[in-house]
């Protein structure tokens, strides 16, 4: 499969998986990474140096369309946080729409869920890029409700206090809840 989009973007075969892009217009930096196969030890690397082309080339809003992947293993759930990480330090942020439940229930095994946004359609997926209300301030600096620290935060969303552990969810509006 050819992609235009990335420039070497497919230079390298990668058994058990098949990627294709698409741009979103309509949202600056918005990439859909099609997925169709699966994931695992053998071919996460090889699938991790692709994603990492898109990153570079300025793609910081990323959904990974994972309707047609019907296997994960954790090594590759693992490298999807570390993904979600690195787009989050460029103020973006990952998606995965539409994850069959042989893969949600991986995700949810190993207590990732959690972490990431999930939708079931491409508008849904969009519309989070696409939607951030004017009154949240961001990146923001606030107490965690329970050791008190203070923490900042780039983005609304879910994480976990960096002293206490505690999983903190931060609204649009900036209000702080627990879990």
């Amino acid at each position: 499969m050819y992609n235009d989009i990335i420039e070497g973007f497919d230079d390298e075969k990668i058994e058990g998986i098949t990627i294709t892009l698409a741009k979103v217009p309509t949202v600056d930096g918005c990439l859909v990474i099609r997925c169709s196969g699966w994931l695992d030890l053998y071919n996460y690397n090889q699938f991790q140096k692709r994603v990492t082309k898109a990153i570079g080339a300025g793609f910081t809003r990323l959904i990974f369309d994972l309707h047609a992947v019907h296997r994960m293993s954790s090594l590759p759930i693992g490298g999807l946080v570390a993904l979600l990480r690195s787009v989050r330090a460029k103020d973006g942020d990952l998606v995965l729409q539409d994850v069959q439940p042989v893969v949600f229930d991986v995700l949810q095994l190993l207590g990732f869920s959690q972490f990431f946004t999930m939708t079931s359609t491409l508008e849904d997926s969009v519309a989070r890029f696409a939607h951030r209300p004017a009154d949240a301030a961001f990146p923001r600096v606030f107490a965690c409700p329970i050791c008190e620290v203070k923490l900042r935060a780039g983005r609304a969303g879910r994480f976990r206090c960096s002293q206490c552990r505690t999983i903190l969810a931060l609204a649009e509006t900036g209000a702080v809840a627990l879990g």
